[in-house]
């Protein structure tokens, strides 16, 4: 079983507005809304290769309550933990003529440390049955930058692995803590590292460096580019077919989850590679978010290529 942690989840509203400006009212179509939150979209792509992963977290309020109807509908597990706070909601508007994406996000509501405490004792029930954690996104309100950290402490105790993919305090926190894998893109990794940029070859010795710190793997997702996969001694490049990209928006989730898929079906560590760009291209060229279509992610595992790289 995989367990998916969404700390900071979100009811999404996405509206498309072609010639959108700012100080101007714009008639728009109904707008799309879903269950938002980078767990979330993990647990959806797992759910369409198979799987049955549990979701848990935190939720509260009205908007809660309508991520819990969503997730009955798409026949997802839960173990979410009520909190007294409204559940966020994020508004994204698409200007398809432009080719921009305006996002307005709530930071969330605040979680009292009886809730965390509360959260604890569930994850830690689940971790008894769970073979693998896969801790995503950001931290909502009142929830130290250490939480992830912690996390990855209580697995240690478990002796079951944890996926990290966050960023920020919470990630610099979470490495700390050993995950076995994270998997930050570049803007991410060059914030780590507080560098305004960094070539290939420096994100490769960031890698390594995170990898003498405990962490057994780091999944670094390029776009277009493809990813890279760096271990102590380990250096796997993957080049990607290019394709028409419609919405890259959770590309980066659906990595996480067809590099968990893999690693849970005990694949190779290039196969797993290729799980994760497959996974991840193929929620590119959909429409929604967190989505993939399984017939897609076959079609393209024979079009990546994995190169295993010289030791950096």
């Amino acid at each position: 079983m995989i367990v998916t942690v969404t700390l900071n989840p979100a009811v999404d509203i996405a509206y498309k507005v072609n010639h959108f400006q700012t100080g101007h009212g714009h008639r728009v179509e109904p707008g799309s809304k879903t269950a938002g939150g980078k767990g979330l979209n993990v647990s959806r792509v797992l759910k369409k290769l198979g799987e049955s992963p549990v979701c848990t977290g935190f939720l509260g309020g009205g908007s809660g309550e309508w991520i819990v109807d969503q997730l009955g509908q798409e026949e997802l597990d839960h173990t979410f933990i009520e909190i007294k706070g409204e559940t966020r909601t994020c508004l994204a508007i698409l200007d398809e003529e432009s080719g921009t994406q305006t996002e307005l996000m709530e930071k969330g509501p605040i979680v009292s440390e009886e809730e965390q405490e509360e959260f604890e004792e569930v994850l830690k029930e689940l971790m008894s049955e769970a073979g693998m954690i896969i801790a995503s996104g950001s931290l909502a309100s009142g929830i130290p930058a250490s939480y992830y950290q912690a996390i990855c402490e209580w697995s240690h105790t478990a002796n079951i692995p944890v996926l990290l993919d966050t960023s920020g305090d919470a990630l610099t926190k979470g490495i700390e803590g050993r995950p076995f894998l994270i998997k930050p893109n570049k803007e991410e990794l060059c914030k780590y590292m507080n560098k305004a940029d960094l070539t290939v070859n420096e994100m490769v010795a960031a890698a390594k460096k995170i990898c003498t710190q405990g962490v057994q793997y780091v999944l670094v997702s390029l776009g277009k580019e493809g990813a890279f996969l760096v271990g102590k001694d380990l250096f796997l490049r993957a080049e990607i077919p290019t394709v028409q990209a419609v919405n890259a928006v959770g590309s980066g989730d659906s990595m996480v989850a067809g590099m968990a898929y893999a690693l849970q079906k005990k694949y190779s560590l290039e196969e797993c590679l290729k799980w994760a760009c497959a996974c991840g291209t193929a929620n590119a060229m959909e429409q929604g978010t967190g989505t993939i279509q399984p017939h897609i992610v076959q079609e393209l595992m024979g079009k990546i290529q994995i190169i295993q790289e010289e030791k950096a």
